[in-house]
């Protein structure tokens, strides 16, 4: 598959010809939509992941794309193809095998409600947890790893890169962050990715395969 890192929590994996979109949220700028996309996936409901505009421009020029997210968050895009999901639940679309994990978004604050979240493993190799550090305590080969926002701490982010043990993880979820800010989890996570066997790799902006 190869693996495209847009700016924030939004990546795309594709495939046989068909693309999958994550989290394609309003802090993702440099997203360009393609006539390919097959599936979209969306986390939770907040802005930065769920963004009704840019789902728009992927309908028009996918018309037959799904979405795939929470029941609540499908409602909130009516009349278009979708596919409402909860954790423990699997499906296949086209080329992709979507399972879903977690429930709850992480705590920001004890004053703010907690949401509902998924983590996602996209062929059984690419997991990225959503606004959460859930375990999908299955292998994973490709980990997405949150490394910036108001609900973490980066020693929640270390102790969850060492329980996954990937073979690869790249930073998301960074759009916050200054470049200095980015520089912190890029000095300190290669070392715990180093020490569970895997290899920390900034891929902003670009394609890999995986």
């Amino acid at each position: 598959m190869k693996l495209t890192k847009y700016e924030h929590a939004c990546f795309t994996l594709e495939t046989a010809g068909q693309v999958l979109v994550v989290d394609p949220g309003n802090f993702t700028k440099d997203f360009v939509v393609t006539d390919n996309i097959a599936v979209i996936v969306v986390t939770h409901e907040h802005a930065d992941h769920f963004d009704p505009d840019t789902l728009m421009a992927i309908y028009d020029k996918n018309p037959n794309a799904v979405f795939v997210s929470l029941p609540g968050v499908v409602d909130k895009m009516p009349g278009h193809k979708s596919h409402a999901v909860l954790p423990g639940d699997k499906i296949e679309i086209g080329p992709f095998v979507l399972r879903f994990f977690g429930g709850k978004h992480a705590l920001i604050h004890i004053t703010l409600p907690l949401i509902d979240n998924l983590g996602v493993l996209i062929n059984d190799a690419v997991y990225y947890p959503g606004d959460s550090f859930t375990l999908p305590n299955t292998p994973v080969d490709v980990l997405a790893l949150p490394v910036g926002g108001p609900w973490l701490k980066m020693s929640e982010t270390m102790d969850f890169l060492t329980a996954i043990k990937p073979l690869l993880v790249f930073p998301t979820h960074d759009a916050v962050l200054s470049n200095i800010g980015k520089a912190l989890p890029d000095h300190l996570l290669p070392e715990i990715a180093k020490k569970v066997g895997a290899e920390y790799k900034r891929i902003d902006g670009l394609s890999i395969t995986v």
